[in-house]
């Protein structure tokens, strides 16, 4: 994926969508493309927080362990984000991240994200929504998995 289209690609995330063009391709531009096979580990639970991902193509699979037993929490695809639950929290990774399928991935610096939504309000709500949604879906799934 070319600048253009990472920046355009990362426009398309609530997070990012009322950034400037010109912070969209600095963004694009600073951060790193990945590529890893099926049931490859992104990151790992409790591993330090130093980025946050933004996924191009393929999907994850995110799991936490709950002592002996890994729990599947969400499946992500295509133009979402993960991660960035750790940079805010400053206490390491709050779950597993693996590759479901083929999955390449844009790595965003953490201070570079940080930046980002911390000197733009539009983006610092978005990152409120997308947790909020997240932290919904998964006790709504867990109420679910507990009947």
């Amino acid at each position: 994926m070319n600048l253009e289209k990472t920046a355009r690609a990362l426009k398309s995330i609530p997070l990012f969508a009322n950034l400037e063009p010109s912070r969209l391709k600095l963004l694009a531009f600073a951060s790193d493309r990945l590529t890893f096979e099926d049931n490859e580990e992104v990151c790992h639970m409790g591993e330090p927080a130093d980025s946050a991902y933004f996924i191009e193509e393929g999907r994850v699979d995110v799991t936490i362990e709950q002592g002996n037993d890994t729990v599947k929490l969400a499946e992500l695809g295509s133009g979402e984000l993960f991660g960035e639950m750790g940079l805010f929290l400053s206490t390491g990774r709050t779950a597993t991240i693996t590759a479901h399928g083929p999955l390449t991935v844009m790595k965003i610096d953490g201070d570079l994200f940080l930046n980002m939504v911390t000197q733009n309000p539009e983006a610092a709500l978005g990152v409120m929504k997308s947790l909020s949604q997240r932290i919904a879906d998964t006790s709504a799934r867990m109420a679910r998995n507990n009947k």
